[in-house]
C-alpha cells in the first residue's frame, strides 16, 4: 500500500499566502474528494502537490510512501507515481496524442534503450528512450478500447480543437497508461454535460483499485452521484476545516458554503 501524506503544507504566490497549513492522508484505494469554494486553495494544492514551479513552500512537507518529494521536479513526481488532471488541459498542436502518451509514458516506466526497427536484427536505430512502438500500439488499442476513447483520437493533435468532455475523456486514457500511484483531478467535472461526466467517473471508476488513490477535487456534489468518496473534506480559506464522509457533500448540497465561514472558520474543527 503507497501513502501520500501532506503535512502543515503552506505555500505561496510572491507574497501571497494561499496554503495556510493543509494536512491529509491519502492512501491507495481510497478516494478523497475536496469540496470548496472558488478562490479557497483547491488548485493550489494541487500543483503544489504535482511540483508546479510557480509555488513556493515555505512551511511543511508531502511525503510519498515516508520519502519527502519537495525536492523533486514534476517530471520527477510524475515518475514516483503523482499524476495530475488539469481543470482546463492545454492544446498541443502539432503532437498527436499517440506521440504524446508514448513520451509520456516511456518516461515514467524509464525506457533507457535505443528502440530498434521491425527487421529483428537490432540494426537501424530509429529513437531513443521510448518504449517499443510495437508493445506501445498494442497496449494503447487495449486501453482505449477498455476505456471508451473512439481509436482516431490517437491521430488527433492532443486536446486541439476538443470538446471539454474530450479532453476529460484524454485525461482517463493518460491514467490507464501512466497507471500512477496517486492522482489528483482538479474539476474533472467542470464544464461536462451529463454524457461526458458519465464517461469521465466510468473511467475514474475503474481505475480506483486497490493500488490507486484519488483525490478528487471539485464544486459540486454530482459528480460524486456517479464517483462514490470514501472521505470528503471542505476546504476553506486555505485549509481543511472539516473531513467526514459522502454525507458531507451532501451537507453542502443542501446548504452551501455560507455556513461553513460561519461555523467553522475561526474555531476550525480538525480535520
Amino acid at each position: 500500500m503507497s501513502v501520500l501524506e501532506i503535512r502543515n503544507l503552506h505555500a505561496t504566490v510572491g507574497d501571497t499566502e494561499i496554503l495556510k497549513g493543509v494536512n491529509l492522508t491519502l492512501r491507495s484505494g481510497e478516494i478523497h474528494a475536496m469540496m470548496g469554494p472558488n478562490g479557497s486553495g483547491k488548485s493550489t494544492l494541487s500543483y503544489v502537490i504535482a511540483g508546479h514551479p510557480h509555488y513556493t513552500i515555505t512551511e511543511g512537507d508531502i511525503l510519498l510512501d515516508g520519502e519527502s518529494i519537495l525536492d523533486m521536479q514534476a517530471d520527477e513526481r510524475a515518475r514516483a507515481g503523482i499524476f495530475l488532471a488539469f481543470q482546463y488541459p492545454v492544446a498541443v498542436p502539432g503532437v498527436s496524442v499517440a506521440n504524446f502518451l508514448r513520451t509520456a509514458v516511456s518516461n515514467v516506466r524509464g525506457y533507457t534503450e535505443a528502440e530498434k526497427n521491425g527487421n529483428g536484427n537490432g540494426s537501424g536505430v530509429i529513437g531513443s528512450n521510448l518504449m517499443p512502438m510495437r508493445e506501445f500500439r498494442r497496449e494503447l488499442n487495449a486501453k482505449m478500447t477498455e476505456f471508451n476513447v473512439d481509436s482516431s483520437f490517437a491521430r488527433r493533435y492532443l486536446n486541439d480543437g476538443f470538446s471539454g468532455g474530450e479532453k476529460k475523456r484524454t485525461e482517463v486514457l493518460q491514467m490507464a497508461m501512466l497507471e500512477p500511484k496517486f492522482a489528483i483531478l482538479d474539476e474533472s467535472d467542470s464544464g461536462l454535460d451529463i454524457d461526458a461526466l458519465q464517461v469521465v467517473s466510468d473511467g475514474i471508476n475503474k481505475l480506483a483499485t486497490e493500488k490507486r488513490g484519488f483525490l478528487l477535487i471539485t464544486h459540486y456534489q454530482r459528480i460524486l452521484n456517479y464517483v462514490k468518496p470514501d472521505f470528503v473534506s471542505i476546504f476553506f480559506g486555505g485549509r481543511i476545516v472539516l473531513t467526514g464522509g459522502p454525507e458531507v457533500a451532501q451537507m453542502l448540497e443542501e446548504r452551501g458554503y455560507k455556513w461553513v465561514e460561519e461555523e467553522l472558520v475561526g474555531g476550525l474543527v480538525p480535520a
